[in-house]
């Protein structure tokens, strides 16, 4: 069942960023205080890299405990461990090398240079299978209940490394599948498909810049999830769109809320 979207538009992709990693610490707090630990799913890009990097500046971040933490990741470029343009890799950068996680709760998707080697299929099978070792009875499905899976926008409205008419988005079963050919380098990814996505409690979608407001606009209009991937995110009992305001610039104005910072 989807739940329908919210909205919060903030001034500038700063902001927003700042704003962004306030609300995940109180979430995580929140999660590790009733049932002792908490899962959260990250993003790479742009948006995801600047609330990590702001997370590390915040005041409040030693209200985590990040021993009781469990980090997944919703997509990853396919390439050697290590590489600059690993998502997982940017994340230790902005954040992770920061802070006291435990290493063994990090679950970076395979690298190409992996058990697996170049077989993008299997790895993805693999972190499939990792998933569902997590997962408990109580979860009903073979993927954790995130506390919160958040997801960049891209410009064409894609999310994680669900691209618009691929197949990736097409996926009803499986809760990870390697992309062959995505449109934006590198082409051999690693991505949770919706099904995966949709067993968070929340899922934040995080839109900051003018070249993602027609995308937004798109998503939030009722577009079908197939050509719009970012509208078939939404989690179990949340769905938030974290947008600035040149995100938010073409957005119906029946959507736009009051800006909230």
């Amino acid at each position: 069942m989807s739940t329908a979207p919210q909205l919060v538009v903030h001034r500038d992709k700063e902001l927003m960023a700042q704003a962004a990693a306030a609300r995940l610490i109180t979430k995580i707090v929140d999660a590790q205080a009733s049932r002792g630990s908490a899962s959260v799913v990250l993003t790479g890009g742009r948006n995801g890299n600047g609330l990590l990097a702001a997370l590390a500046g915040a005041p409040a971040r030693d209200a985590v405990d990040w021993s009781r933490l469990d980090l997944w990741w919703g997509d990853e470029r396919f390439l050697p461990e290590g590489d600059p343009e690993r998502n997982i890799t940017q994340a230790r950068e902005a954040l992770l090398d920061a802070v006291p996680l435990d290493p063994k709760r990090v679950h970076a998707m395979p690298a190409s240079d992996g058990p697996h080697g170049a077989d993008v299929d299997a790895a993805a099978t693999a972190y499939a299978e990792e998933l569902a070792r997590a997962a408990s009875p109580e979860n009903h499905g073979p993927v954790p209940t995130f506390d919160v899976l958040m997801l960049g926008v891209g410009p064409d409205t894609h999310v994680a490394s669900l691209f618009p008419e691929l197949p990736a988005v097409r996926e009803t079963d499986r809760t990870v599948v390697g992309v062959h050919g995505a449109p934006k380098p590198p082409p051999t990814r690693v991505t949770l498909t919706l099904p995966a996505i949709r067993a968070a409690r929340e899922v934040w979608l995080l839109a900051a810049g003018e070249d993602k407001a027609r995308a937004a606009a798109i998503a939030l209009s009722g577009a079908g999830e197939i050509q719009a991937p970012a509208a078939g995110a939404y989690g179990r009992s949340r769905t938030l769109w974290l947008l600035d305001g040149a995100a938010a610039s073409q957005l119906p104005r029946s959507l736009y809320p009051p800006a909230s910072a």
